[in-house]
């Protein structure tokens, strides 16, 4: 029998998540999918050949969807996930997994707005989950067993790395995976204005600044490569790049990139502290 998954909002994170797991052989058959607007339903039916309902159109297609489903994905802003895990918490299979996908929002905070033993897991994935190189960090509730974590594990599979962690490690993983592509983009950014600086045309130093960085990213990801072992090699004594490293240096990038991420992992911090007080 076919195991029945389920995802409660499907924009492009989520689309990205059913993607990876159809592309990793789930069945479209066994999958639902709940949208507010009929038109985002049809699209995702189109496109994936999963059964997909409108909740603007049938107004208990969210705890309809969840009946007798064994995983169920919270797709939705953090601020409604309370909501509806209250909503769909009578509907719910006691041994159905639930995973949230909403940033900063706690496991005290799941599984308090679920009937008490439900399985619930925390997941912080990334954006580049669309193009398959995603990272996906898991934190276990209280109730979840090795079945539910492996299952938590299948969602993700298909899109990229899945680590296990700690949910004290989760704003920590928010601050580099999750926010860690824009960090990438900025670069990326930086890179293009210095090479206009020099007198390069925006379109060339655009595409000298996106294919240099997506190149590095492409040769990080080798199995074994090493982040500083790929930068020694390019950075030959008293040559050009030895000197622009060394500039980094001086003017502390990487300390600016640390003070960074802990703001990014304080806000992370106070996000759910913020939605604590709203429930």
């Amino acid at each position: 029998m076919m195991k029945k998954i389920v995802f409660l909002g499907c924009g492009s994170m989520g689309e990205a998540i059913l993607a990876g797991m159809l592309a990793a052989g789930v069945s479209p058959l066994s999958v639902v999918v709940t949208v507010r607007r009929p038109e985002r339903a049809n699209e995702l039916a189109i496109r994936h050949g999963v059964t997909a309902l409108a909740s603007n159109e049938e107004s208990g297609a969210n705890a309809q969807a969840v009946e007798g489903a064994s995983v169920v994905i919270l797709g939705v802003k953090p601020v409604g996930i309370t909501a509806l895990c209250q909503e769909i918490a009578g509907s719910l299979e006691s041994n159905a997994v639930v995973i949230s996908v909403a940033a900063a929002v706690s496991l005290a905070q799941l599984e308090g707005a679920l009937r008490p033993g439900q399985p619930v897991v925390r997941s912080m994935p990334n954006t580049p989950l669309k193009v398959g190189r995603g990272v996906v960090a898991l934190s276990a509730g209280s109730s979840v067993d090795e079945h539910h974590l492996a299952s938590a594990h299948e969602i993700f599979d298909g899109s990229g790395v899945v680590l296990d962690i700690a949910e004290d490690q989760q704003n920590a993983v928010s601050a580099i995976s999750g926010s860690g592509p824009a960090y990438a983009f900025y670069l990326a950014e930086a890179m293009a204005a210095a090479a206009q600086d020099f007198g390069l045309s925006p379109q060339i130093a655009h595409v000298l600044a996106r294919e240099t960085v997506a190149g590095a990213g492409m040769m990080l990801a080798e199995p074994g490569a090493n982040a500083t072992e790929l930068r020694r090699a390019v950075t030959s004594p008293k040559g050009t790049t030895e000197q622009a490293i060394a500039s980094f240096d001086r003017e502390g990038l990487p300390g600016i990139i640390r003070k960074g991420a802990q703001a990014a992992a304080a806000r992370a911090a106070e996000i759910t502290k913020e939605l604590s007080a709203l429930n």
